[in-house]
């Protein structure tokens, strides 16, 4: 026999709608959690770097350990402040400056748009640390790559406070600012003009921006610096480290015998501006102090370092892609040399 419930099963529970929303009611913003992201682990980093770094070399004992961290230190100090100069300045380029005024401000064609951009380094008082991000920014507003190419050589080489810093370094020699500064201009407008022959655009990989695309101005203002400076700041860091290294474990006695041959001398200082990885605004003081060497022989050594060095090329890297550095560090190394080596010789 089968028994029948006298109680009717109870109806399946439907969830209650919610409430329409009005026109006029604002949409729920999404809920974002507050991480410790790679900007602020970068900032904690250096700034323990800058201050503990002689409780830590006082842990060492090595001497050539103590020397390494004083020398990368020392980079780290003088590059970071140009650095986020320079991508303040990029970020300002990238969400204020409308295409428009770069279509304005240089010539259409790109063979004469090199040289204003050139020449127009010389009101940037900064170093390249700085000028790699600005080029990458001019790059996305438009602006020719050769173009900014010149700009990113020219403006830590050009600029007044390099030239004051050459002038007071060198009181005997006031010749070395104008060869130094037409040299570095000569070598900017000539990658510039070769880029434009034999450059192609696939070797530049910027760093793609769709982040930006919708948000106000001031605050993709914030998001383009933190991206930069994460992006450009790591790759600062390595250089720093590959320069603290070499800077070790190069003995000075090899550096007195090539200047005792001028026929390596000049690619010696201009091998050691590489690895050295020195600031343009403190090149000149460490060139003068080199005095066994020749006069040309500092002057590829001040025309080299601003243009090509270890963070340099980092940083090139960081922002352009591997292809492109690849290419372009040898290329401005080789024409730096030749046109520092025929200055020198015409002038001392």
């Amino acid at each position: 026999m089968i028994a029948l419930s006298t109680t009717d099963p109870a109806p399946p529970v439907t969830p209650y709608p919610p409430p329409p929303r009005t026109a006029d009611a604002p949409p729920t913003p999404p809920r974002r959690e507050r991480a410790i992201g790679s900007v602020e682990v970068l900032c904690v980093l250096l700034i323990l770097v800058g201050v503990l770094h002689r409780q830590v070399g006082g842990l060492v004992t090595d001497p050539r350990l103590q020397t390494w961290l004083t020398v990368f230190v020392s980079v780290m100090v003088q590059a970071v402040p140009f650095l986020v100069f320079g991508v303040v300045l990029s970020a300002v380029i990238a969400v204020f400056v409308p295409r428009s005024f770069w279509a304005r401000a240089l010539p259409r064609h790109p063979a004469l748009a090199v040289p204003v951009a050139g020449v127009a380094g010389v009101v940037l008082p900064g170093c390249e640390c700085g000028s790699v991000p600005i080029a990458g920014s001019l790059i996305r507003r438009g602006v020719t790559p050769a173009a900014a190419l010149a700009f990113l050589l020219a403006a830590p080489a050009i600029n007044p406070i390099v030239l004051t810093a050459t002038a007071v370094a060198f009181p005997r020699n006031p010749e070395m600012v104008a060869a130094r500064g037409g040299a570095s201009l000569l070598v900017a407008l000539l990658v510039g003009w070769l880029w434009l022959r034999l450059g192609r655009a696939e070797w530049i990989r910027l760093p793609q921006r769709a982040h930006l695309d919708g948000l106000p101005r001031m605050a993709a203002f914030w998001v383009a610096c933190r991206h930069d400076v994460v992006h450009a700041g790591g790759f600062l860091v390595v250089g720093a480290m590959a320069a603290a290294t070499i800077n070790v474990a190069v003995p000075q006695q090899v550096l007195h015998d090539l200047a005792a041959r001028p026929a390596l001398s000049v690619l010696a200082l201009a091998a050691l501006a590489v690895l050295l990885s020195i600031c343009s605004e403190a090149d000149a003081f460490v060139a003068a102090s080199l005095s066994q060497f020749s006069l040309t022989a500092r002057l590829a050594f001040l025309v080299v370092g601003p243009m090509v060095d270890l963070k340099l090329v980092s940083m090139q890297a960081g922002i352009f892609g591997r292809r492109f550095a690849a290419r372009f560090a040898p290329a401005t190394f080789a024409l730096a040399v030749l046109v520092a080596a025929a200055v020198g010789t015409v002038i001392w």
